[in-house]
């Protein structure tokens, strides 16, 4: 029945806001090496904008530096400027064959910053979880009108509550493994 489509479809909504969540802690940045802070920066290769891991070779070679080696050495400077001018808050260092990111260590003030920073995402993920969970209660509202039994219902009401409670659980935890991340020195 109808019902089945509104939990689903509540879990799906609930998925992509821990996906999103995931995808936002990825790009803080915590005073390690991590080849997914510059997923967001885009350059121009060949008349449309690409990531710059489409058009060079992304690397760690310890945890405090990721270096870029570009397919084509024209591209040194594109990917050079792309990283000057985001949010990265990286200067490259450009050799001739490939940038290198050196990351540099947190103060606590900074650690502190990102930590609030990660805290708000989770709670935008959070308040998105909590929105697919009201959406499915409020369209199973609807089906009582349209002739479905309100204990049907309120089963329903209950496995929504389920997988919301595990979502949110989830999303502490992303938040609290990504706050410890940060505040390791």
């Amino acid at each position: 029945m109808d019902v089945k489509l509104h939990i689903n479809a509540s879990e799906e909504k609930m998925k992509q806001a821990i996906a999103h969540l995931d995808e936002s802690l990825a790009h803080i940045r915590a005073g390690k090496a991590n080849t997914r802070i510059i997923d967001g920066v885009m350059v121009e290769y060949y008349g449309s904008h690409v990531q710059i891991s489409n058009v060079a070779t992304v690397s760690t070679p310890d945890a405090k530096t990721i270096t870029i080696t570009p397919w084509e050495r024209p591209m040194i400077q594109v990917i050079e400027r792309a990283l000057m001018n985001s949010e990265v808050g990286i200067t490259p260092e450009n050799n001739g064959e490939m940038i290198i990111l050196r990351i540099p260590p947190l103060t606590e003030e900074r650690r502190k910053s990102l930590v609030k920073q990660s805290k708000e995402e989770a709670e935008r993920a959070k308040v998105s979880v909590r929105n697919a969970r009201r959406d499915a209660n409020d369209a199973l509202k609807k089906m009582i009108k349209e002739g479905l039994p309100e204990d049907m219902e309120k089963d329903a009401e209950a496995q929504v509550q389920k997988k919301h409670d595990i979502y949110i659980k989830q999303v502490d935890d992303l938040y609290a493994a990504k706050e410890r991340e940060i505040m390791t020195v």
